[in-house]
Parts: C-alpha cells; sequence; structure tokens
C-alpha cells in the first residue's frame, strides 16, 4: 500500500508535466487510486477534510491579496514611482537600474503577485532603459529579478499559502520573511551598482540637464511625496498592523484591499471599468488557486489513507540522512520542480509530502517556509523556463531575444543562490524576531 501511495505521487507529477489540468489531475487520480486501492468507508472522512480546508478563514487573504494587487497594477503609482525615482537616482552609476530594484521591493511589497510585477515593470521600464543605452542583459536581469521579489517579501501570496499547509503563522512568516527581503535587494543594489562602475557603457547615468529639468517643474516636490508616501503607506497600514498584532493577516489583507481602492481613486484611475476588470481577474485566479487546493486536499487525504507519509518518515530514517542532506535534497527537487511546474502546485503537491519529515527532524517550520519561498523564488530565474522570464519576453521589444533574457539572469541567480545557501546554514537571518 505505501507502494502505491509513492506510485500516486509519481503519476500525478508526470500527468502534470504531460499538460493535463493540476486540479482536476490531483483530485481525478487521487480517486481513482481511492476506489481501487482503500475501503470504500474511507470516504466518510474526505467531505469533512475538504470542508475544514474551505472554512480556513486564513485563505480569505489570499483573494483580498490578488485583489489589492491587481488595484495597485491598474492604478499608474508603478508608473509614477519609477520616473520620479529614476530622476533622483539619475546620476549615480546604475541609478536607473537601482531604481528598478526599489520599485520592484515596493511593488512586492505592495502586490505580492510576481506575474503582475515583472509584467508592470517590463512595460514601463525597460523600453526607456534600453532607450537609454543599457545593455539588454542587465536590463533584463533587473526587472526579472526584482520582479520576483514578491515571492518573498510580505505581504507574498506564497508565503500565505505556505503557512496554511504547513499550518504555522502567517505573521511570524511575514515576520522572517522581511531581513532577508531587505537584505536581498541590498545585494542586487550593490551588484548593479559594482558593475556600473566597472563599466559605465553599459549602464549609462541620465544627463544632468534632465534632472535639472525635472526638479526644476511645479509642484515637483508634491510629486516626488505623493509617488513615494501612498504606496508606503499601503505597506505600513497592511504590515504594521499585523507586525503590532493589531489587525490577522486576513483582516490585513482587507485593508490593503480598501486601501489600493483609495489609491486608485487618488491616481483618477478609479472608474466602472477599471472595478469590473480587476474583480474579474481577481475571480479567476483565486477560482484557479482554490480548486487546486481542493484537489490537492484530496490527493494529501488518499496519500496519508495509503499510509504514504509514514512510509516516506520510516524511508528517510532507514537512510539514515542527516536533516541537513535531507534539506538540501528537498530544495534541489524543488528547485527543479519550478522549471515545470507553479508555485501553487509545488505547494500544495510537494510540501505536504515532506512536511511530516520536517517536523519528524524537529526543524522550525518558520525557516523551511521561508527556504521554500526563496527556492520557488531562484525557480521562477533559473532558464530555460523560468517563469518571470516568459512573462518579461511577452512584453519586451522585438529587438531583446531570448539569449539576452537567459544571459542577463544569470548573475542575479548566482546571487539568489548564495543568498539561499546563506540562510540554510544561518537560520538566524530569518529567526532572529520569532519569539
Amino acid at each position: 500500500m505505501e507502494i502505491l501511495a509513492l506510485l500516486l505521487f509519481i503519476s500525478i507529477l508526470v500527468l502534470i508535466l504531460y499538460g493535463y489540468p493540476v486540479a482536476f489531475t490531483l483530485g481525478g487520480i487521487s480517486i481513482i487510486y481511492a476506489l481501487c486501492f482503500l475501503d470504500p468507508a474511507s470516504f466518510s472522512a474526505l467531505p469533512p477534510r475538504i470542508m475544514g480546508v474551505m472554512s480556513n478563514t486564513l485563505l480569505i487573504a489570499v483573494p483580498l491579496f490578488i485583489f489589492m494587487g491587481i488595484m495597485l497594477e491598474k492604478s499608474g503609482l508603478a508608473e509614477s514611482l519609477l520616473e520620479t525615482m529614476a530622476m533622483l537616482f539619475g546620476s549615480v552609476p546604475g541609478g536607473l537600474a537601482i531604481s528598478v530594484v526599489i520599485v520592484g521591493a515596493l511593488l512586492a511589497a505592495s502586490t505580492g503577485i510576481v506575474g503582475a510585477t515583472v509584467v508592470t515593470m517590463g512595460l514601463i521600464s525597460l523600453p526607456t532603459m534600453l532607450r537609454r543605452g543599457y545593455k539588454p542583459e542587465l536590463a533584463t536581469g533587473t526587472i526579472a529579478s526584482s520582479g520576483t521579489l514578491g515571492q518573498i517579501i510580505p505581504p507574498s501570496v506564497v508565503l500565505v499559502l505556505l503557512g496554511s499547509v504547513l499550518q504555522v503563522s502567517v505573521g511570524d512568516l511575514f515576520k522572517a520573511a522581511l531581513l532577508p527581503g531587505v537584505l536581498l535587494v541590498l545585494v542586487y543594489i550593490g551588484y548593479i551598482a559594482f558593475t556600473a562602475i566597472r563599466n559605465p557603457s553599459i549602464a549609462p547615468s541620465i544627463p544632468p540637464e534632465e534632472i535639472k529639468a525635472f526638479l526644476a517643474q511645479k509642484n515637483v516636490a508634491l510629486k516626488i511625496a505623493t509617488a513615494f508616501i501612498l504606496p508606503l503607506l499601503l505597506i505600513v497600514a497592511v504590515l504594521g498592523s499585523i507586525f503590532k498584532g493589531i489587525a490577522t493577516p486576513t483582516e490585513a489583507a482587507g485593508i490593503g484591499a480598501f486601501g489600493a481602492i483609495i489609491l486608485t481613486f487618488i491616481q483618477r484611475k478609479l472608474n466602472l471599468k477599471t472595478l469590473q476588470s480587476v474583480m474579474r481577474e481577481t475571480t479567476h485566479l483565486t477560482c484557479m488557486v482554490f480548486v487546486i487546493l481542493l484537489g490537492a486536499t484530496t490527493f494529501s487525504f488518499v496519500f496519508r489513507e495509503m499510509g504514504g507519509d509514514v512510509y516516506l518518515v520510516e524511508l528517510i530514517e532507514n537512510s539514515n540522512l542527516s536533516p541537513t542532506v535531507f534539506l538540501l535534497l528537498v530544495m534541489l527537487v524543488i528547485f527543479v520542480a519550478g522549471f515545470f511546474i507553479d508555485f501553487i502546485e509545488i505547494i500544495f503537491i510537494i510540501v505536504p509530502v515532506v512536511a511530516p519529515i520536517f517536523i519528524q527532524y524537529e526543524m522550525n517550520l518558520i525557516w523551511i517556509g521561508i527556504l521554500i519561498a526563496l527556492n520557488l523564488q531562484s525557480s521562477f530565474l533559473s532558464p530555460p523556463f523560468g517563469f518571470s522570464l516568459f512573462y518579461l519576453k511577452g512584453v519586451a521589444p522585438p529587438e531583446v531575444t531570448t539569449q539576452h533574457l537567459y544571459r542577463g539572469i544569470v548573475p542575479f541567480l548566482i546571487i539568489q543562490v548564495f543568498f539561499l545557501l546563506a540562510v540554510v546554514f544561518f537560520p538566524e537571518l530569518v529567526l532572529w524576531n520569532i519569539d
């Protein structure tokens, strides 16, 4: 029976790689295995399990954060922020690329949606960077890597889903992710500055006369303040309410969604058409997440009824793998899986299978959650199948080739891998402020 549980897991992975719909593959194959190999009486335990998952109030944060991210994408704040930031950092070597990283981090903290951030940054900043003489590799690498910061910088949908699957506090995951996210931004900025100083021709500064003309504009101080203050207020409202214990992550997501509507109204972009578009996209993404969740719940139930989780724990214990070796093995599997399947499938398929083993090894699940989020972020950047690269290629000008994307992302991917290893061997980077 335990071998059949592993065959169930392998069958689902193979069918997903062949392109079958994830949600229906998860649920459908699990039901087929259950009908063939389990006592029919065991099915009576499945509906309460599904209802227990669906009644989890924590998951209400998912559609609310998605709504917040899409609404901010439509508000035009990113464009205003990038234009302002570029002029303020324009005289610094690589200033425009540094601005892209900072704006990407702010968007990540405001939206938490990788696809939306990469596409928005690609549409707004890539043509500008190319027009100002930036090397395509540096421009695309900067945009793709800064766009994926939404995987790790809270509030992140990835962290909300990981908190649900690992059954740990989402608020603690947000706290733990804050320092790694900020440090990663600083490392990206350091690399860009070093590259631009070493070879100014690949990242030219903005001409001084343009910066002077911008600063001489009427109400420039108000424009700068508005561009910075509005998104920062939203970030502080969402994260501050969680960290101070004023609101749960679900309540904070509601604050964020309402705040995004207010900011869009201030930007004079709120109308019925925008609202309909945001609601339609939010419904589409939310339905996708929850249907996959239903299938994943069915898979998890059948897998455990077959004794798959117990068998895996025994298998790992008998193989005498150290906790560190097992962790590195899981990280490698997740990294490779990220080439082919989306982060939602990885969280709902692979994480529930390995979580009992991490518990058996008495590993801190908050730390594990941050490692998985960083790992998924790395897989988003990895050629040839990195999703961020596909997002960016879809909105890039024709002169930007796939080779530009692949070459440009390599330095940032190396930074990401070293950073992930640093968190593996120095857990205090994420656990320093966790009680």
